[in-house]
């Protein structure tokens, strides 16, 4: 989408920053060799007055557009200021300027697709109680690759990037809620995909929960709680149907897991090359094709 960050940053009056800023969000550092996590203080940031309030409400809604569109790294970030946009602070005005900063000092987002099998592949993942109000997040990233089990990467066709609205009482009642959220989206998808003639085997769908994996595929039979107990069936329902292969590996090869977090700066700069490709590779690679083609001709 060329120009458009350029109009909405002239249309916000938002100066590019002397320096670069790699992260959309406040990163927030774990405690390590603690043994209690507390939870951190209510703000005191004043409220912002009506103007103010539009302003950012405003952001919110011009950048989700370009998010879901095009630059899938800023998602996180939308998501968790649109939790606070009815009723935003200070502290809210001052994480939209991060992420304007973030959109301002970044190279175009661009996605490149790849010719596949088009078959319809899932990775699912869940932040556990990292948001307000003990809430947990959901990530999920959805591609069309070869349909086997480790299938190569390939640009997103949906990213989701959301807040699961009831309270999980533990990890893998997470993780399951975010498998729930991310195999519903699959189901329309993969009729879409059949309607236009691409038949779907089962969608494979990985985990790095090794309980959600275990319980979805009857290896383990758990006390579940009846909030899980909805999920748990469906999701089993939809498997025993032959629409899904849920299976699990490593967290650090889940590529949804970067959805579910704010991350630290570094880590956004080494993970943003495996969902958006950089302007100079695509020009270099359509240059390296335009050669080829006149030796060729010639």
């Amino acid at each position: 989408m060329p120009g458009y960050l350029t109009k909405a940053l002239q249309r916000f009056k938002h100066e590019i920053p002397t320096s670069k800023q790699n992260s959309p969000h406040p990163h927030v550092a774990p405690q390590y060799g603690i043994k209690q996590q507390f939870t951190e203080e209510p703000t005191t940031s004043p409220p912002l007055g009506k103007d103010a309030a539009k302003y950012v409400q405003a952001v919110a809604g011009t950048l989700l557009y370009y998010a879901r569109a095009v630059d899938n790294t800023i998602l996180t970030a939308l998501s968790a200021i649109a939790t606070e946009q009815a009723n935003p602070t200070e502290n809210t005005l001052t994480k939209v300027k991060q992420l304007l900063d973030y959109c301002a000092t970044q190279d175009d987002a661009v996605i490149e697709y790849n010719a596949s099998n088009m078959i319809l592949t899932v990775h699912s993942d869940a932040g556990y109680c990292n948001e307000k109000n003990s809430r947990s997040r959901a990530g999920g990233h959805f591609f069309l690759s070869n349909g086997k089990i480790d299938a190569p990467n390939n640009g997103a066709i949906l990213t989701i990037a959301t807040i699961i609205k009831a309270v999980m009482s533990s990890a893998a009642e997470a993780e399951l809620g975010a498998l729930y959220l991310n195999a519903r989206e699959a189901v329309y998808l993969r009729q879409i995909l059949i309607e236009m003639g691409h038949p779907q085997p089962r969608t494979p769908i990985q985990t790095d929960n090794s309980t959600a994996d275990g319980v979805v595929n009857n290896k383990i039979q758990p006390r579940r709680t009846k909030a899980m107990d909805m999920r748990f069936h469906w999701l089993r329902d939809r498997e025993s149907q032959g629409q899904f292969k849920i299976y699990w590996r490593p967290g650090k090869t889940n590529l949804a897991d970067y959805f579910t977090k704010h991350y630290p700066p570094l880590h956004h700069v080494n993970i943003r090359a495996e969902f958006l490709s950089k302007i100079k590779d695509l020009v270099e690679l359509r240059h390296q094709k335009t050669q080829g083609q006149t030796k060729s001709t010639v």
